[in-house]
C-alpha cells in the first residue's frame, strides 16, 4: 500500500490493477498525541457505517476502473509492439537507404570515370580534327593565294576584256588586306578614336565618310551616339553590314552633297582626305559646312607631313595615297568654308626609344654645360622634325 499512498504514486499498471482486483482497503492516516489516537479509533468505528450503504457504487466504480485499467493495459501493450515494429521497419529503411546511397556512389564513380575518359577521348578527337581542320584551311587559304596570285596576273596581262565588277572585286579585295595589314588591328583603332568623344557626345546624328571597316561606327554606336557611314569600297561596306552598322555606298564628296542641309551633328572622317586631291578636300569642307547644323563639328584626321619619318616612310607605304595634306592647308580650307573655334590635335607620338637621345647633363658645368645645353635644343628641334606626331587632326565648329 505505500506504493499507492505516497507523494507521488506509482506509474505501473499492474500495481494499480492489482489494488483494485484484491479490492484493498486503504489505511487510516494516524496522527499525533492523545487527540489524533482518538480520532484515528472513531475513524476505524465510522468507516463499515460509511462503507456498507455505497457498497454497490464502490462495486462498480471497481468493475469499471478495472475494465479501464484492462483498456489502458491493451493500449499500452500495442503502443509497445508498435513501438517495437516501427523501430525495425526505421532500421530496415536506414539499412536499405544506405544501400541506396552506397548503390548511388558507385554508380556516381562509375559515371565520373566514364565522363572523364570520354572527355579525354572527346578532346583527343578534337585535338585530331582540329589539327585536320587548320591544315586544310593552311591548304585551302595558299589555294586561295595562289588563284587569287593568277587572277590579278591575268588582269594586269589584259584586264580590258574583264569585266568591271571583278576588276573592282579583286582591287577592293586587295586594299582590305592591306588594311587589316597595315592600318592595324580593329579593336586597337577603337582605342586610338576613344580621345574624339568627349567632342562627340551631343553631336548625334553623325556621319563617318569614309568609315572602312567601321571602328568608329562601332564605337559611336555604344556609346549610344547616332551615326550612319558612307565609303566607296563595297567591300567594306558589306563589313560594316554584318556588325548592324547603318552604312551606304557612295563616292566622296559626291555622297555628301546629297545629304540635307544642316541636318547632321557632327562629321568624320578618319584618314580619308590624303586620298583626295586637293580640289576634292577642299569642295568636302564646304559641303560639309552645309550639312551641318548650327554647332556642329567637322573632324578630319591625317597622317602628319610635318614628320619626315611619315612622308619620307609609313605614307607611302598605301598606293592609294595622293599626297600629304599640310595642316595649315587644311586649315585655311577650314577658315574659307566659315568654320570657326578651330582645333588641332597631334596624335600618336614616336616612342621615346625610337627619338633622338638627349645629352645628359648631370656632372658638366661651364661651357662645357652650355654647349650641352645648346646641342639638346637643337636636338629637340630636329626630333621634332624627324619624329613628329604620326597624325594630326583638325576640328572645327559651324558658328551659329
Amino acid at each position: 500500500m505505500e506504493a499507492f499512498l505516497g507523494p507521488r504514486p506509482t506509474h505501473r499498471l499492474g500495481d494499480w490493477r492489482q489494488l483494485w482486483e484484491r479490492d484493498l482497503t486503504f489505511p487510516v492516516r494516524s496522527h499525533r498525541g492523545l487527540a489524533g489516537r482518538f480520532l484515528v479509533a472513531f475513524k476505524r468505528l465510522l468507516r463499515p457505517l460509511v462503507h456498507l450503504p455505497q457498497n454497490d457504487l464502490w462495486e462498480r466504480q471497481r468493475v469499471f476502473n478495472l475494465i479501464l485499467l484492462g483498456h489502458v493495459q491493451d493500449l499500452d501493450q500495442r503502443s509497445r509492439e508498435w513501438r517495437r515494429e516501427w523501430r525495425r521497419e526505421w532500421r530496415h529503411g536506414q539499412e536499405r537507404l544506405e544501400g541506396r546511397i552506397d548503390e548511388l556512389d558507385r554508380r556516381t564513380r562509375h559515371l565520373e570515370n566514364f565522363m572523364h575518359q570520354g572527355l579525354e577521348e572527346v578532346m583527343r578527337h578534337d585535338d585530331a580534327l582540329f589539327g585536320r581542320v587548320d591544315r586544310k584551311l593552311d591548304r585551302y587559304r595558299r589555294e586561295a593565294d595562289e588563284l587569287t596570285g593568277l587572277l590579278r596576273s591575268a588582269l594586269a596581262r589584259d584586264g580590258s576584256g574583264a569585266p568591271e565588277e571583278l576588276r573592282t572585286l579583286v582591287a577592293e579585295t586587295s586594299y582590305l588586306a592591306f588594311e587589316n595589314r597595315f592600318r592595324g588591328a580593329e579593336a586597337e583603332i577603337r582605342q586610338r578614336l576613344q580621345v574624339y568623344l568627349p567632342r562627340l557626345r551631343g553631336k548625334a546624328p553623325v556621319l563617318d565618310l569614309g568609315c572602312g571597316r567601321g571602328e568608329a561606327l562601332a564605337l559611336l554606336r555604344d556609346e549610344g551616339i547616332a551615326c550612319r557611314g558612307i565609303d566607296s569600297s563595297a567591300a567594306m561596306v558589306r563589313r560594316c553590314s554584318q556588325q548592324g552598322l547603318q552604312v551606304e555606298q557612295g563616292g566622296l564628296p559626291e555622297a555628301l552633297a546629297g545629304v540635307a542641309p544642316g541636318s547632321l551633328g557632327g562629321i568624320v572622317s578618319f584618314h580619308v582626305i590624303e586620298h583626295l586631291p586637293p580640289e576634292a578636300v577642299d569642295r568636302l569642307v564646304r559641303l560639309a559646312y552645309a550639312a551641318l547644323r548650327p554647332g556642329g563639328l567637322l573632324l578630319l584626321e591625317t597622317p602628319n607631313p610635318l614628320s619626315i619619318a611619315v612622308t619620307a616612310g609609313s605614307f607611302w607605304l598605301d598606293p592609294t595615297h595622293v599626297r600629304p595634306v599640310h595642316p595649315e592647308m587644311l586649315r585655311s580650307c577650314y577658315e574659307s568654308a566659315g568654320f570657326a573655334g578651330i582645333e588641332q590635335l597631334y596624335l600618336r607620338p614616336y616612342p621615346e626609344e625610337e627619338r633622338l637621345p638627349d645629352i645628359p647633363l648631370d656632372g658638366l658645368d661651364g661651357q662645357s654645360r652650355e654647349l650641352a645645353d645648346r646641342l639638346n635644343r637643337l636636338r629637340d628641334e630636329l626630333d621634332d622634325l624627324l619624329y613628329g606626331c604620326r597624325d594630326y587632326a583638325l576640328i572645327g565648329t559651324r558658328p551659329g
